[in-house]
């Protein structure tokens, strides 16, 4: 890859309250590199800020999208399976995401679509394979986190299938409420209704209802998703792979922007967490 242009996360540390979960980030980048999980490159420690660099995605957040036009079911497709073969490399290698987002959904120009943002991922252990923490974002939180309950990795699989009624809905369920009534309309009724369903077709109504079981154990996987009927058959309406990036020059967006060769000549005070 040609970083002619990275993407810089700027962390106030004097503001931060839990600096453990910046070093759980940076150590899953680190260690999860995959074509479907935005590219960790490195990290340093600039005055009183840490700057995580990264890959710069110049298409933006999928919640952007989402915000200026209608999706087809073509695009829905190629954003499923993308974001799907990345929820599935993470739980392979044992990792939750557990803050699945629209927002948290980062594209390119040239089609490609990667997870992104790490801070509030788990690292599943054999001594430690479920997690029960209350952690998230609570209009994606599946409804085994909002009841306190151990859950595993298919709490991203519930938090994606919110994303597929974004996409389709240009909103979240319960955008207008609480977070408190969010979390209790998840835990009492389960997944949100579709406002028009009859203007879907069947195919991505089973694979919503796939994503969005109230039983985890009903739940299917990432990897049961990718290779099921109805993934397969919705991943055919996506076009095919992208191809070589479209360089621009980069838009306004979240993180600060500058030229790859810049941050190779800069100078700091102190090293970061290099490497």
């Amino acid at each position: 890859m040609d970083w002619d242009w990275v993407a810089i996360k700027k962390i106030d540390l004097q503001e931060v309250s839990e600096k453990q979960r910046i070093v759980n980030e940076i150590m899953i980048m680190k260690r999860n590199r995959s074509p479907c999980v935005v590219t960790y490159l490195d990290s340093y420690l600039v005055h009183e800020e840490l700057w995580l660099v990264m890959e710069y995605m110049d298409g933006g957040t999928l919640s952007a999208v989402i915000r200026e036009t209608p999706m087809t079911e073509d695009e829905i497709a190629t954003v499923s399976r993308e974001c799907l073969q990345g929820l599935d490399f993470l739980h392979s290698n044992h990792v939750v995401h557990r803050d699945v987002k629209s927002i948290n959904i980062l594209l390119r120009t040239d089609g490609s679509v990667k997870l992104a943002d790490f801070g509030l991922s788990a690292q599943l252990t054999p001594e430690q394979s479920r997690r029960s923490s209350v952690i998230g974002t609570a209009w994606w939180m599946a409804p085994e986190v909002v009841k306190g309950q151990p859950y595993g990795p298919k709490v991203d699989i519930w938090s994606f299938g919110i994303v597929g009624i974004e996409m389709v809905e240009q909103e979240v369920p319960y955008q207008n409420a609480s977070p408190v009534s969010v979390q209790l309309l998840t835990a009492t009724k389960g997944a949100p209704e579709l406002r028009r369903p009859k203007f879907l077709s069947p195919l991505l109504r089973d694979f919503l209802s796939c994503c969005l079981q109230r039983d985890e154990a009903r739940r299917c996987s990432a990897k049961e998703l990718l290779q099921s009927t109805e993934a397969t058959a919705l991943s055919a309406l996506a076009p095919s792979a992208p191809g070589e990036e479209a360089k621009e020059e980069p838009k306004e967006g979240n993180y600060c922007l500058i030229p790859a060769v810049v941050t190779a000549q800069l100078e700091y005070s102190k090293p970061g967490l290099n490497g």
